[in-house]
C-alpha cells in the first residue's frame, strides 16, 4: 500500500513537472523542470528494482545531458527571448493533442499480458509464458551475467557504432553553439 501511496507521488510529480517545463517561458526554468521530471522518473524506475536504469537516467539524463542543455542555453543567452507560444490556438491544439494522448492511455488500460499473446499469436489458447519465450531467455541472461552485462553487450557491441554517433552528435551541438556564440560577440 506505502509503495502504491509513493509512485502516485512520483507520478504525479513527473507529470506536474512535465506540464511546467513545456509552459514556461524562460528556458533556463523550464530546463529546471525537466530535470525535476528526470528525477521523479527516476524515483518510479527505483520502485521497478530498476536501480541501474534509475542510476543511468540520473547520471546520464538528469546529471550529463541536462548539464549540457542548460551550458548551451546560457552560452546562447536565451533568457530574454519570447516564447514561440502565441494565442489560443496553440493552446487549443495542445489541449487537444493532451486529451488525445491521455484517451489512448486509458485504452491501454485494458490489454492484459493474455489478451496481448492473443492478439499477437492469433490464437486464444496460447498464454504469454508460451508466446513471450524471450522474456524467460532475457531473464536467464540476466541471472547468469549480470544486468549490467545484458546491457553491455548489444550497446558495445551491435549498438556501438550508433552510440559513438551519438557522441558525436552531442559534441557537434556544444561546438556550433560557442561558433553562434562567438558570432554574437
Amino acid at each position: 500500500m506505502m509503495v502504491e501511496i509513493v509512485f502516485y507521488v512520483f507520478a504525479a510529480t513527473a507529470i506536474l513537472s512535465a506540464l511546467m517545463c513545456i509552459t514556461q517561458r524562460n528556458p533556463i526554468a523550464s530546463a529546471f523542470w525537466l530535470i525535476s521530471t528526470m528525477l521523479a522518473l527516476a524515483g518510479i524506475f527505483v520502485l521497478l528494482e530498476a536501480h541501474f536504469i534509475a542510476a543511468v537516467q540520473v547520471l546520464v539524463y538528469a546529471g550529463a545531458i541536462m548539464v549540457l542543455f542548460l551550458f548551451v542555453i546560457m552560452l546562447l543567452n536565451l533568457s530574454g527571448r519570447v516564447s514561440d507560444i502565441r494565442g489560443r490556438l496553440s493552446w487549443v491544439v495542445a489541449t487537444v493533442i493532451a486529451v488525445a494522448l491521455t484517451a489512448s492511455l486509458i485504452g491501454l488500460r485494458a490489454y492484459t499480458p493474455e489478451r496481448l499473446a492473443q492478439e499477437v499469436t492469433g490464437s486464444l489458447q496460447i498464454t504469454p509464458d508460451v508466446a513471450f519465450q524471450s522474456g524467460d531467455l532475457a531473464r536467464a541472461a540476466a541471472e547468469s551475467r549480470g544486468v549490467i552485462g545484458v546491457f553491455a553487450e548489444p550497446l558495445f557491441g551491435t549498438y556501438l557504432v550508433p552510440f559513438e554517433i551519438t557522441g558525436l552528435l552531442l559534441l557537434t551541438a556544444i561546438v556550433g553553439a560557442v561558433v553562434l556564440a562567438k558570432r554574437r560577440l
